[in-house]
């Protein structure tokens, strides 16, 4: 299904204007937003000690939205389409770079959604062909650190609201009841696998600088 799912929004992808980040003007520095409970803390922290300027600010997913709370348009947005999706829109219409990923079960998403949004690179994590990059990673979140380092090459990267804990938000679970609750026995199990290629990322990459804002702030 995976295999599938890429295909398709590979070839969805080659009937759209091509894009690629070798056009873009990248900075060698990446903060990325993920959606754990210490995220608005984190954004708080960022903006009052960093010139956001000089990065790129990457948001996983559902992240946009709180980035956007606070004024934010992020750069680019790494994401499975099943955040708030009105919310990546209006990101995009701005300017911010989709990295679309195709996995198993977000077929409809991407039938539904892909011809409404520009500016995208298609990812994968089967075997990459044509358009399809795939750049490591698992969720959301650790993929973004992963296309910071090997799509990006990023020599530093500022890791914002990436807990890997038992809390979730609504940013990642719209449903749930208040900002944020506990996550259940999957999202655990994803969190789990997330924090374990993390850590591998950042042991197998010593040249780059890894600054995890949960350690700090």
């Amino acid at each position: 299904d995976d295999e599938y799912v890429a295909s398709f929004l590979n070839d969805k992808i080659s009937e759209l204007p091509h894009f690629s980040i070798e056009d873009v003007d990248v900075k060698d520095k990446s903060i990325v937003f993920g959606a754990g409970p210490s995220i608005k803390k984190h954004i708080t922290y960022i903006k009052d000690n960093f010139s956001l300027n000089n990065y790129n600010l990457i948001a996983a997913d559902g992240t946009t939205e709180a980035l956007m709370e606070e004024g934010i348009i992020p750069d680019i947005i790494v994401t499975d389409l099943d955040g708030k999706i009105d919310k990546i829109k209006q990101a995009n219409k701005k300017g911010s770079i989709l990295y679309v990923h195709a996995h198993g079960d977000n077929l409809d998403k991407i039938k539904m959604y892909v011809d409404e949004l520009e500016n995208i690179i298609p990812t994968t994590q089967a075997k990459k062909h044509g358009y399809l990059k795939n750049y490591g990673g698992f969720t959301d979140g650790d993929r973004a650190l992963h296309i910071a380092v090997y799509g990006l090459k990023s020599t530093e990267v500022i890791m914002a609201g990436m807990d890997f804990g038992n809390v979730v938000t609504r940013y990642s679970r719209p449903n749930i009841k208040g900002d944020t609750g506990f996550a259940d026995d999957f999202k655990r199990l994803k969190l789990e696998y997330a924090e374990i290629l993390t850590n591998s990322l950042i042991e197998n990459n010593s040249n780059v600088n890894f600054v995890n804002l949960v350690d700090i702030v």
